[in-house]
C-alpha cells in the first residue's frame, strides 16, 4: 500500500480523520522539523481555515474532490496563490503580490488541497540547491548536510520529511526533477502547454518553465497530472495526450555522457538496471552513445543560461524592483542579459526550435529515454553559492551535477524522474525518462513499472499516515 496523498485523501474521505486534524499535524510536523527550513512562510490561520471549509463541505462535494482535504504547500515561485505572497527568495520582493488565484491555484484548490505555507527556493529559481541569501537555508532530510536540490529543495525537502505528501513545484531546468531526484521523490515535469500558465504567465519563461507537484509515488503524480492539466488558455495551443501505448516499447538508453561529464558508477548502474527491468517486462532497449546526443545537450545548455538572463534582466527594469538588493550571482546573469543583442536573443529562439527538432529526430529510433538525473550524490550544501559574480563557474556547476535536465526545458518535451535503488550511504538512486510531446501517459506507465520493482522506501511516514 502506497502511503501517498491519495492514501491520505482517502483516509480523511472515509472519515479516519477530518481535515482539520490532518492540517493540525501537518502544522506540528512543520514545527518538528523547522530545522530543514523547507517552509519559509508559514500561515497557520489560513490553514485551518481552509481545512475547515472543506470539512463543512457537502458529503458528496468533498468526495468529488481527488485530494480532499489533503495539506499542502505552494512553491515561493509561480503560482500565485490567493492569501500567500511570495518573495521569489529575494530581498528585492518582501512577500508581494497573492491578491488572487493563478489558473493553475485555482484547480489546486478545485481538487481538494488545502494551503497553509510557502517552501523555500533560491533566489529567482536561480541554482539547484535552495539556500537564498534572506533564508532559511533548506536541508535534505535524508542527511540535513545535504542541499535538497533546487529550485523546488524546500518543497521537496517538506514532501520527504513527510510534512505533506505533495507539494506544489515549478520546473524550469529540472528544477522539479533534480530535488526530487535529491529527496527519493517523484517528479514529473509536464510537456509545454500541458499545464495552465496564466492569466499573468508570469513565470512562463518563454515556454521553458512548467508547474506541477513533488510526489510521494507515480500514481500521486499521475492523479495531480489528470486534476491540474489541461485547457491551459495560451500561449501555446492545447497539447494533445496520447493513450499510454500497451505491449513493446522502445526504450533509449543513455548511460555516459564521455569525458565532459563523469557520472557517479553507481548512479549509471542505476539506469542500467532499470533498462534491464524493462526488459524483463517485455520492453526493446536501444542503446545510445554519448556524440548522439551531445550536441542537443550543449545547444539546451546554452539556451537555458541565455532564456534566464534575458528574464532576469527584463525583471530588473520592472517599477519597484530594486536590483542592488539582489544576490552578486543574480546581479551578473541580469547583466549578461542586459548585454545581449537583439541578433542574440533571435539566435537563442532559432536554437531553441532545433533542440525541439533534432530532440524528436532522435525518438525516430525510440519511444522513451532512459537517462541518469544527477551525476553524483546531492552535494553539501554551500556547494552552489551565490555570493560570487562568476556566471560561467556558476552554470558549470549546475551542468555537471544535472547534466541532462535542461533539454526537456528548452525542448519542451515531458520528463519524470523517480528513485530506482538506494547507495550505500542510504540515499537515493534517481533515474529520468523522456517522451515526445503529449506522452506524459507513456512515462507514468513507464514509472509505475519501476516503482513496482519497490527499489526504494521513504525514510520518513507522512505525518497522520501509517506506513
Amino acid at each position: 500500500m502506497h502511503a501517498d496523498a491519495t492514501a491520505l485523501a482517502e483516509a480523511i474521505g472515509c472519515g479516519k480523520m477530518t481535515a482539520r486534524q490532518a492540517m493540525e499535524r501537518s502544522l506540528a510536523a512543520a514545527e518538528q522539523h523547522e530545522s530543514l527550513g523547507c517552509i519559509c512562510y508559514l500561515d497557520a490561520e489560513q490553514g485551518l481555515a481552509a481545512a475547515d471549509a472543506f470539512d463543512a463541505l457537502p458529503v458528496d462535494q468533498r468526495k468529488s474532490m481527488p485530494f480532499g482535504g489533503v495539506p499542502t504547500l505552494a512553491k515561493d515561485l509561480g503560482g500565485p496563490f490567493r492569501g500567500f505572497a511570495v518573495s521569489a527568495g529575494s530581498k528585492s520582493l518582501p512577500r508581494q503580490g497573492g491578491e488572487a488565484d493563478s489558473d493553475l491555484a485555482s484547480r489546486f484548490r478545485d481538487g481538494g488541497f488545502c494551503l497553509f505555507g510557502i517552501t523555500t527556493t533560491p533566489e529567482f529559481g536561480l541554482s539547484l540547491a535552495s539556500e537564498p541569501a534572506i533564508g532559511p537555508i533548506s536541508r535534505n532530510p535524508l542527511d540535513p548536510s545535504l542541499t535538497p536540490g533546487g529550485s523546488s529543495g524546500g518543497a521537496a525537502a517538506a514532501v520527504a520529511a513527510g510534512i505533506v505528501s505533495i507539494a506544489h513545484a515549478t520546473d524550469a531546468g529540472g528544477s522539479i526533477r533534480v530535488p526530487a531526484a535529491c529527496c527519493g521523490l517523484v517528479g514529473l515535469k509536464p510537456g509545454r502547454g500541458a499545464m495552465a500558465a496564466g492569466p499573468l504567465f508570469g513565470n512562463h519563461l518563454g515556454g521553458i518553465a512548467s508547474e506541477l507537484a513533488v510526489c510521494r509515488s507515480v500514481r500521486d503524480a499521475e492523479r495531480a497530472f489528470s486534476v491540474l492539466s489541461g485547457s491551459a488558455r495560451g500561449p501555446y495551443p492545447p497539447v494533445e495526450q496520447a493513450v499510454a501505448r500497451s505491449g513493446k516499447l522502445r526504450v533509449g538508453l543513455l548511460t555516459e555522457l564521455g569525458s565532459d561529464v563523469a557520472i557517479d558508477p553507481v548512479r549509471a548502474k542505476a539506469v542500467a538496471d532499470a533498462a534491464r527491468a524493462l526488459e524483463a517486462q517485455g520492453h526493446e532497449i536501444v542503446s545510445l552513445a554519448w556524440d548522439d546526443i551531445r550536441a542537443v545537450v550543449e545547444a539546451s545548455g546554452r539556451a537555458f543560461r541565455d532564456v534566464i538572463a534575458i528574464n532576469l534582466a527584463s525583471l530588473a527594469k520592472l517599477p519597484g524592483i530594486d536590483a542592488s538588493l539582489w544576490e552578486p550571482m543574480t546581479q551578473a546573469v541580469a547583466e549578461e542579459g542586459a548585454r545581449m543583442s537583439g541578433v542574440e536573443v533571435w539566435d537563442m529562439a532559432q536554437a531553441m526550435v532545433y533542440v525541439s527538432r533534432d530532440l524528436h529526430a532522435l525518438f525516430d529510433r525510440f519511444d522513451c529515454l532512459l537517462t541518469p538525473m544527477l551525476a553524483s550524490a546531492p552535494r553539501p550544501t554551500g556547494s552552489f553559492p551565490s555570493d560570487h559574480r562568476d556566471t560561467d563557474l556558476h552554470f558549470a556547476r549546475m551542468g555537471s551535477f544535472a547534466p541532462l535536465a535542461a533539454i526537456a526545458n528548452i525542448s519542451g518535451f515531458p520528463a519524470i524522474t523517480l528513485p530506482f535503488g538506494v547507495d550505500r550511504a542510504g540515499l537515493p538512486l534517481p533515474v529520468q525518462m523522456i517522451a515526445p510531446m503529449g506522452h506524459e501517459a507513456l512515462l507514468l506507465a513507464l514509472a509505475a513499472r519501476l516503482e513496482g520493482e519497490e527499489r526504494w522506501s521513504h525514510p520518513f511516514p507522512i505525518t497522520g499516515l501509517d506506513r
